[in-house]
Formats: structure tokens, sequence, C-alpha cells
């Protein structure tokens, strides 16, 4: 009993006289540098897809719903600048770049409904929206709503590339946009993997310039080789000839390592 309780006292000891050291952080002695990825957010045209934003607009033409008034064609000067975009607000410009896309896409002059029509009035507002978040990116509840339209054409664009491939490419064509889908599974980015994933390309590099390099080299020393190939032939065929024992190497074999020699010292002369 008294063995027992010395041998515990003893491991006592030992594990207090000794610190544990954890080193959680991955470090590489190669001089591989990594900086973490800038977030972009949601609202962004790097995630949405939109390759282009709102176009500027000439603010002397009418406004959208007096554009075919014929009261304003013979009206006075000072009457007609009250019915231009250069008195009206934002939305009113924003509706002239609306109708402009819904123009492109719509089937008929009375569709309103059909999904392309939906896309360009999608589109429009979520650029108008996008313009409003870089001049206000703390609005919450604009980036919200600007998130939800962003998602909601992605969902719709992903039925249209499953059920007509060719209207779906023909829509990002006109619409200036990219398809942008939801990634499958989410991937946190860390700093470990991230510098695992950069060493082994290092590491990668390495090896393909020292096998590079030793190409050169061989390349280099081939016309050399074909030198000494051709005299230890022709000394291999001198001596079978000599002693009256079967060919194993032939004229012809000489005279093609001969036409691969001359073949190479014209490449190198052009090169050179």
């Amino acid at each position: 009993m008294n063995n027992y309780r010395f041998i515990l006292k003893e491991i006592e000891k030992l594990t207090l006289n000794k610190t544990f050291v954890r080193n959680y952080a991955f470090k590489s002695d190669l001089k591989i540098k990594w900086v973490r990825p800038e977030v972009i957010p949601s609202y962004k045209p790097g995630k949405s897809g939109d390759l282009g934003g709102v176009p500027p607009i000439e603010k002397q033409q009418f406004m959208l719903d007096f554009k075919n008034s014929k009261e304003l064609q013979t009206a006075n000067e000072n009457v007609k600048k009250l019915f231009t975009l250069e008195f009206a607000p934002k939305k009113f410009t924003n509706r002239i770049y609306f109708s402009s896309l819904i123009e492109q896409v719509k089937r008929h002059d009375y569709d309103v409904g059909s999904i392309e029509v939906k896309m360009a009035k999608w589109t429009g507002v979520i650029r108008a929206f996008q313009d409003i978040m870089e001049r206000f990116p703390t609005n919450r509840r604009l980036k919200v709503k600007l998130k939800e339209l962003i998602d909601k054409r992605k969902k719709h664009l992903k039925y249209l590339r499953r059920w007509d491939y060719k209207k779906f490419e023909w829509l990002l064509a006109t619409l200036n946009l990219e398809y942008k889908p939801h990634p499958p599974k989410y991937h946190s980015i860390t700093r470990k993997e991230s510098l695992q994933k950069l060493t082994d390309k290092y590491c990668e590099d390495i090896v393909q310039s020292r096998l590079k390099q030793y190409h050169s080299q061989l390349e280099i020393e081939q016309i050399a080789f074909l030198e000494e190939k051709i005299r230890t032939l022709a000394f291999i065929r001198d001596e079978e000839k000599h002693c009256g024992v079967q060919h194993t190497v032939t004229e012809e074999e000489i005279d093609e390592i001969r036409k691969q020699l001359d073949e190479l010292k014209q490449k190198r002369d052009c090169i050179a």
C-alpha cells in the first residue's frame, strides 16, 4: 500500500513539472505569403452576375408617360422642360431604362408576363438598387430586398437553363448577365488548408522546373550522344565483319541515326 502511494506521488510531481505546449498554427519554412481573400457582399455585381450597370440616359428626353404626347410637341419650351427627365426624380429615369430592357426581350407588343419580360424587369431593378447600395451601403432594408430579388432571378435562371438552354444563353447575352449559381456545399476558407495547397503547388512547380532543366540539358547533349552512337555502331559493324559473325548492326540503322543528327543540327542552326 505504501509503495502504491509513493508511485502516485511521483506521477503527480512529474505531471506538475511537465508543461504541455500545443502549436495549432500551421507554419511553413517556405516563403509563401497567403492573404485572406476579400469577402464580396452578395449584392455586388461580382456575386449577382450583372456585367453592366445602369447606363447614362439623356436628360433632355420626355418622361415615359409623356413620350408620345401630341400636346407637348407644340407646347412652349419651358413647359417641355417640366416634362423631361432633367427635373424628374430618379425613378422616372429608371423607368426609361426598364422599358429599354423589356423592348429587347419581349415576344410581342403586348407581352407583359413572359419569363423574358420578368427577367428584364428584375435585372433593371437589381441594377438600380445596386447603384443605391453603392451610395448607401448601410441601408439594411434595401440590402435584404436586393438579395431576395437576386436569389429569385437565379432560381428562375436555373429552371430556364434546365428546360430551354438556347433561350437561357440568348437571355444572358441580351441582358449582359453571367449565370453564377449557388455552390452546392458551403466551404469556409481557412489559412491552414490554403497554405497546404500553396505548398503543394510550390513543390509541383519545383518538380516541373527541374524536369524542364533536365530536358534542356538532355537536348544539349543529344548531338554528342548521337555522334558517339554512330561511332559505336560503326565499330560493332566492322568488328562483326572482321570476325565473320552474323551482323546485328545494319547500314540502314546507321544511316537513320545520321539523318536524325543532320535534322537536329539544322534545327539548332535555325534557332541560333
